[in-house]
């Protein structure tokens, strides 16, 4: 590796690994320009569907508060017996518009909620973890995941490159290649918010959270034989599925729990709290009952409800705030930056996305396909002397504050005591999974490498399940051996 990384317009960049943040706990820096420049040139590398996340479906449903968590959030739609309309989409990562709804791949969950303070949304996957820590990696990851851009076709040796090159990836990997990579309809799956939120209550104290939905269906899975006959007879199953489910009147449902961690027990948690590719253990943090969620009305028009519907982890509400999760503060840019190239700068006054239950007060203004004006007698900018809205810093939320090194650094998370690449990967193999389990683990990951993956790649592999769980890497390997011998 003789050449330097540089910029589009070739300054040479300093990481490549790493965002610019205030200390090690710090916020993202904005003056970030490479992560910037990064974010944003790949946002716009397709026209016109989604980059990630482009095969999906969804309808609207309600969430229905059964549980008293106000002492953790003053947040609204939370309160006890608070109602509130929300529109989910659920959808492949990787796969483009037209491929099949059964390929192995991670399922993302995005839910909006049309709250009486405005839009909130919980924008995560079936999983909850991720296969990376840093947002400057993204457009990376997502790259092995897609096309060789000379033949136009996915090459499982190029995914196993990625992964094997950046451990960080195992947690998400071996949940990947378990039972849950294929769920059998998106109602047999669980939900994540991934990311770690902060809460804040009435009395202005301070929480991280995590968001859990549990199906109340059942998880159930499909096995790889399953996914490959549906996905060359019924390529659009999961979509078909869920729409028939709610026009039968079969509305599916989920719970929607919650790990609540005080803000002083962070720092000396044995994991990283923060860190996305890491779970809380629900012996330390136990699930806290929020409310039902349930699914009962399908779009009306699938184009104008889901395709054009947006969903970005900067849409918060008093009450909800950020946290040192690198991830989610990237993604707090790069989400709302996708919308405004793919849907146009007024995406917000489209109907799956504009405030129902909540009034818009907004100096925005103008720009293309705008439909929606200011009143014409009040001004558009602010302050000024007549009438128009100000902010208010005691109905306002302040999207969460914590105390940071202000010291400008590149450096990954702080590594809690129990804190490594393949830790919690080997726990979920040998703690989680059953004999079963475990055994169709190893047939799914053989028969994926077998896909094409060369050396060095290939031994790159062995070691990799090795360091997850060394009697299921040596299976892996011989499974692998026997396949390239026969």
């Amino acid at each position: 590796m003789t050449k330097p990384t540089t910029t589009n317009t070739g300054a040479p960049v300093e990481s490549d690994n790493e965002s610019l943040t205030a200390g090690t706990q710090g916020p993202i820096l904005l003056h970030d320009h490479y992560l910037i420049e990064k974010l944003a040139q790949f946002n716009r590398e397709r026209v016109p569907e989604r980059i990630v996340h482009a095969k999906g479906a969804g309808a609207y449903g309600e969430l229905v508060v059964t549980g008293d968590v106000s002492r953790f959030t003053k947040a609204a739609l939370f309160q006890p017996g608070a109602r509130t309309e929300s529109l989910v989409r659920f959808s492949t990562v990787a796969g483009e518009q037209g491929s099949p709804d059964t390929w192995r791949d991670p399922r993302g969950f995005a839910v909006k909620f049309y709250t009486t303070e405005g839009n909130y949304d919980i924008v995560g996957n079936n999983t909850p973890v991720f296969f990376i820590k840093d947002p400057i990696k993204f457009p990376d990851f997502i790259r092995s995941q897609k096309r060789l851009p000379g033949n136009g076709l996915r090459d499982h040796n190029m995914q196993w490159d990625f992964w094997t090159l950046r451990p960080e990836t195992a947690h998400q990997v071996t949940w990947l290649m378990g039972d849950r990579g294929i769920p059998k309809t998106y109602r047999h799956m669980d939900g994540f918010g991934s990311h770690t939120y902060q809460w804040i209550n009435a009395a202005g104290e301070r929480f991280w959270v995590k968001y859990h939905f549990k199906t109340d269906q059942g998880i159930e899975f499909l096995t790889q034989g399953e996914a490959d006959t549906l996905a060359g007879s019924d390529p659009d199953f999961h979509r078909k599925d869920l729409w028939e489910a709610i026009e039968r009147g079969d509305h599916p449902s989920w719970t929607l729990k919650v790990q609540v961690m005080p803000v002083d027990e962070a720092e000396g948690y044995r994991f990283n709290p923060f860190d996305l590719t890491k779970v809380w253990s629900q012996k330390d943090y136990p699930l806290i009952e929020v409310g039902r969620w349930t699914l009962n009305r399908n779009p009306g028009n699938f184009f104008t409800d889901i395709e054009l519907s947006a969903f970005e982890p900067s849409n918060l509400v008093p009450g909800v705030g950020f946290s040192p999760d690198k991830m989610l503060l990237g993604r707090v840019f790069a989400y709302a930056d996708a919308h405004r190239y793919r849907i146009g700068t007024n995406y917000a006054q489209l109907p799956p996305n504009r405030a129902k239950a909540a009034e818009v007060n907004s100096y925005s203004k103008e720009g293309a396909m705008r439909f929606e004006y200011n009143d014409p007698n009040v001004p558009v900018y602010a302050p000024n002397s007549f009438g128009g809205p100000h902010a208010d810093e005691s109905r306002a939320g302040d999207y969460g504050i914590w105390n940071f090194d202000p010291t400008m650094v590149r450096a990954g998370y702080i590594q809690h005591r129990e804190d490594g690449d393949f830790t919690q990967a080997g726990t979920l193999v040998r703690e989680v999974y059953t004999d079963a389990q475990r055994d169709r683990l190893v047939a799914n990951v053989v028969g994926h490498v077998l896909g094409g993956v060369q050396e060095p790649v290939l031994s790159r592999v062995f070691e990799y399940w090795k360091s997850v769980d060394n009697e299921i890497g040596k299976r892996i390997e011989e499974g692998v051996r026997s396949g390239l011998n026969s």
